[in-house]
């Protein structure tokens, strides 16, 4: 891999300032010529990237889901390869990605790794690297403050989720997908292109970011205590099998509600209801273990 990167890093994210000073003078023994760029708003990540989209041959980014996710329009504009140094919270793309939380590991993964073209998620007009969802996940995100989550960390996802179960209420949708129409009464859709999300938890078992689909499932219960029972399967992405849970597969899906309802996307809400999901195939290139093969 070339050895001129930008690496920009979020400073807000959890492990931001632990540990990077190691890392950067890691990269630099690696042979990397970076570019530092620090950032307190991931509004302000594309536009550094597009800043020095002609000096670099890599962009690393320092941060968690939310940062990756707030560079990724420039990753697809530009066609610079990405390289990721774990920093946030949840981590869930470098979990799809087989990507260690170490960052001596990550750092060598940048150095060394293999470049492996992924999915991108779409949802009206916006891209996403994990899932896409609304209804319980909305709420989540809505209660999960920076300050709860550096605080918590991982741990946050799972007692902030316990905190808004008992006010789940089921909403009635429409989803459309493979030319066929159904209509659900449910308390969460979720629509993912890579594997995890949330802390962890898995849209499907079997789900892969470079495997040009979209996983959805809808969880139709009718009251929150059943949820619980639930729980332990979501992380393995084994809920899809659970009766409550409705799961489908496609390039194109579309979810439609009586009234707008908003939609979160690796864990910001950035769009409303009428949705209109699609797998953009092989989107960008990601530095990862040279012998990952699986999602």
């Amino acid at each position: 891999m070339s050895s001129r990167a930008l690496l920009l890093v979020n400073r807000h994210a959890r492990q931001g300032q632990k540990g990077l000073l190691e890392a950067i003078q890691y990269l630099k023994t690696l042979g990397f010529d970076l570019i530092e760029e620090f950032t307190e708003d991931p509004k302000h990540v594309a536009e550094v990237i597009f800043r020095y989209q002609y000096q670099v041959d890599l962009v690393i980014i320092g941060g968690g889901d939310g940062t990756l996710n707030a560079a990724v329009d420039a990753l697809i504009d530009t066609q610079l390869p990405l390289g990721i140094l774990p920093l946030g919270t949840a981590n869930d793309l470098v979990k799809t990605l087989g990507i260690p939380n170490s960052l001596s590991k990550a750092c060598k993964i940048i150095a060394y790794g293999n470049l492996r073209r992924i999915d991108l998620g779409w949802v009206n007009g916006k891209h996403f690297f994990n899932v896409a969802s609304m209804g319980l996940s909305v709420k989540i995100t809505q209660r999960l403050t920076k300050e709860v989550k550096r605080r918590w960390g991982i741990f946050a996802y799972a007692a902030t989720a316990l905190q808004v179960i008992w006010e789940a209420r089921p909403f009635t949708a429409e989803i459309v997908s493979n030319g066929e129409s159904v209509r659900v009464k449910t308390v969460q859709i979720a629509v993912g292109n890579g594997r995890y999300y949330g802390g962890g938890m898995a849209v499907a078992h079997d789900a892969t970011i470079d495997d040009q689909r979209l996983d959805l499932y809808s969880l139709e219960i009718k009251h929150w205590l059943h949820i619980i029972p639930i729980f332990p399967a979501i992380r393995e992405g084994r809920h899809i099998h659970w009766q409550s849970v409705r799961s489908l597969q496609g390039k194109e899906i579309e979810v439609h509600t009586h009234k707008p309802r908003p939609i979160n996307t690796d864990g910001e809400i950035t769009t409303y209801t009428p949705a209109h999901f699609r797998v953009i195939p092989k989107a960008i290139a990601v530095l990862v273990y040279p012998l990952n093969t699986s999602g």
